[in-house]
């Protein structure tokens, strides 16, 4: 009773911080994702419903790299603490050890890391979807017009709309001049106004620009069916309204433009596509090896026969540079032009077959990727506790100091390694599993070796360790060292 009491006060002692530190390494990498987007959502006049869709889903996208990081530095704070208050010290001295007391923390990070996997392998490919899809949707959205002064606005397709200056207060444009291609270049129209105003139609489809005290001037090439052609028009206004396409509202697209990308697919349906772009990249090598040999040597392979030497003494008369000598200029003009003509279809194949392969490989490589991509998550929970966890009964210091310093420094390593053995799997340049790996690799051993120390009590305190403090050892020295000069150059003066 006495152990699961116990067990009891580390678990809430632990939750509290782990949900804390959660929602701020997601808050923090949400806004590290949103300035990455910004362009996508700034001057587009999105919806407020459009905005907190966008932000839950990406939010949700992001639960990937906020878990592992959240696990690291509430498992450095918890345990910090608990050497910090000496409550590790205590349960040591009664006889508990540090494995008895990390179980369960174990449990706890076993059912995390369970859960990590169903929500990337069965909540992300939904999550995915419906985010790539929003980008895509706001992507396409036409941005809010808003014209600035003195320079050319191209916003509006087939317009260039020229303002010298704005009046805000009576919502007026002063000096326009407006260049319409909408009907080609050669039947462009080019309109000039002292001033004009501009809304939007009830349904957000049509720009309204009323103009004022103006003149036009009009290309008329198409004029087949006129009596009279000339060559261009011009007309004085005192008022012209004018009406421009221009589709505002947000229309989500279908969710099929993601269906067939590798992050909109569960773990069975990425094997499914590894397989078959796998069979797909050996059959178009076989096909075009089989394509070479048969093009180049003008022959099958299987049907290729060994030509005896008996029958090509008949031949030993003739010579290759005799038979061209004896052509005429105009034959050899056509062998030239055959050969020139089949090395460029040759070299065209070649390079569409590379290009096809390379497209296939890619792919394969993407859909690998994310396969692994779905047990890598669990992995890093797991091995970033057993850093954190030890790491933190080391140190012995609680709070948001130290343990965040550790924390960033340890994430931006495995962020570094990870993202160096993504673009080496992506690329192609090592295998799948050894790049998406990597990291995983490198911190284990790391996890491990702390666990040992803490566990065996090796290190008493880590800080007597750091280079930061044999930096202020070593400046020390050299303050006493100048000291201890200035005072012998001192005495020797005297």
């Amino acid at each position: 009773m006495r152990i699961k009491r116990l067990y009891l006060f580390l678990i809430k002692s632990y939750l509290g911080t782990f949900l804390a530190t959660f929602f701020i390494c997601l808050f923090v990498v949400l806004m590290q994702f949103l300035w990455k987007y910004v362009d996508e959502l700034v001057g587009k006049g999105l919806e407020f419903s459009v905005l907190a869709q966008f932000f839950y889903y990406a939010a949700l996208s992001l639960v990937p790299m906020a878990l592992p990081l959240a696990i690291l530095l509430s498992s450095l704070m918890t345990f910090g603490n608990f050497g910090e208050r000496l409550e590790l010290l205590a349960m040591k001295a009664a006889g508990i050890s540090l494995f008895r007391i990390m179980r369960p923390f174990i449990a706890f990070i076993t059912l995390v890391c369970i859960g990590a996997f169903f929500f990337s392998n069965n909540a992300m490919p939904v999550i995915q979807t419906q985010l790539y899809t929003l980008l895509y949707s706001m992507r396409q959205k036409t941005p809010d017009v808003d014209i600035p002064e003195g320079s050319f606005y191209r916003g509006i397709s087939g317009y260039n709309i020229y303002v010298r200056e704005k009046d805000p207060k009576r919502q007026l444009m002063k000096n326009l001049m407006i260049y319409d291609f909408s009907n080609g270049f050669e039947n462009a129209q080019v309109m000039a106004a002292d001033s004009g105003r501009m809304s939007v139609s009830a349904d957000k489809r049509t720009l309204i620009l009323d103009l004022y005290s103006g003149e036009s001037f009009e290309n008329l090439r198409n004029q087949s069916n006129s009596m009279v052609t000339v060559p261009y028009r011009r007309e004085s206004f005192a008022f012209k309204e004018i009406l421009i396409e221009f589709d505002s509202n947000f229309s989500m697209a279908d969710a099929s433009v993601a269906s067939n990308k590798y992050m909109a697919k569960d773990l069975a349906a990425l094997t499914y596509s590894v397989d078959s772009l796998k069979h797909k990249v050996d059959s178009l090598a076989n096909h075009n090896f089989m394509e070479y040999r048969g093009s180049y040597f003008n022959r099958s392979i299987y049907d290729f026969k060994p030509v005896s030497r008996d029958s090509l003494a008949s031949y030993e008369q003739y010579s290759i540079d005799e038979l061209w000598k004896g052509l005429s200029l105009e034959q050899k003009s056509k062998i030239f032009d055959r050969f020139v003509s089949w090395a460029d279809r040759q070299k065209a194949g070649e390079e569409f077959s590379a290009m096809e392969s390379f497209t296939y490989a890619k792919s394969m490589r993407r859909h690998d990727i994310e396969r692994h991509r779905k047990f890598t998550l669990s992995f890093a929970c797991l091995v970033f506790f057993f850093i954190g966890a030890p790491l933190g009964a080391i140190i012995r210091k609680g709070g948001l100091g130290m343990p965040v310093v550790i924390s960033v420094v340890l994430f931006v390593i495995y962020y570094i390694i990870d993202n160096m053995g993504y673009k080496m799997a992506r690329e192609g340049v090592w295998h799948v599993w050894c790049g998406i790996w990597l990291s995983t690799a490198v911190l284990f051993p790391f996890g491990v070796f702390l666990t040992y120390q803490a566990a065996t009590d090796r290190i008493v305190s880590l800080t007597e360790l750091t280079v930061v403090k044999a930096i202020v050892k070593f400046f020390k020295k050299k303050k006493g060292d100048n000291a201890l000069k200035g005072s012998t150059d001192e005495y020797e003066s005297k």
